[in-house]
């Protein structure tokens, strides 16, 4: 089975339409609705009920999103997990929002790999609710977002605090604003 067609289900079954998959997968709506019916088509069962608001599962696809989450689990650990660096026993998976990344997550995998030397980084860049999804996968063992969601088993701590200040010409003599 093709890992992309778990994904792609598991997207649409998230966001309620094949066009919002579409979108947050970066593909065509004709792409999502080929791979849609590939997996149906592998399955032998179908999987949506498809209209204009959207779809809707059936009582297969609903049996069928505990397994689409495990084979998504299952190939991210492996994928995470293999193969090990030489030199190092164990992989620490980070992930950080783009505008997090330079300098503050490159200046923390410094301190992780001075810290405990024994272990790999593998950092990945992403939005942050991506990054809170492979968290919660166990995907990924810590991430720098801006927009934290708090479950339980989840640790959040604030790192720093920006202040943003809205520059603009002296000729408009708005209010100094922070946002």
């Amino acid at each position: 089975m093709d890992i992309d067609l778990a994904r792609t289900f598991l997207e649409i079954v998230r966001h309620g339409s094949l066009a919002a998959a579409a979108e947050k997968l970066h593909v065509t709506q004709t792409a999502i609705t080929a791979r849609v019916q590939k997996l149906e088509s592998q399955l032998g069962s179908t999987l949506f009920v498809r209209n204009r608001a959207g779809a809707r599962l059936t009582a297969n696809g609903e049996a069928f999103v505990v397994y689409a989450n495990q084979l998504v689990e299952t190939w991210e650990a492996a994928r995470r997990d293999l193969p090990l660096p030489e030199g190092y026993h164990d992989v620490l998976h980070i992930g950080g929002e783009v505008s997090l990344c330079n300098p503050l997550m490159l200046s923390w995998a410094g301190e992780l790999r001075e810290k405990i030397p024994g272990h790999a980084l593998r950092m990945e860049i992403r939005d942050g609710e991506n990054l809170l999804r492979q968290l919660e996968l166990g995907v990924l063992d810590a991430a720098l977002v801006y927009q934290p969601e708090y479950w339980p088993r989840l640790q959040v701590e604030q790192v720093l605090e920006e202040k943003l200040v809205l520059i603009r010409l002296a000729a408009r003599p708005d209010p100094y604003v922070y946002i």
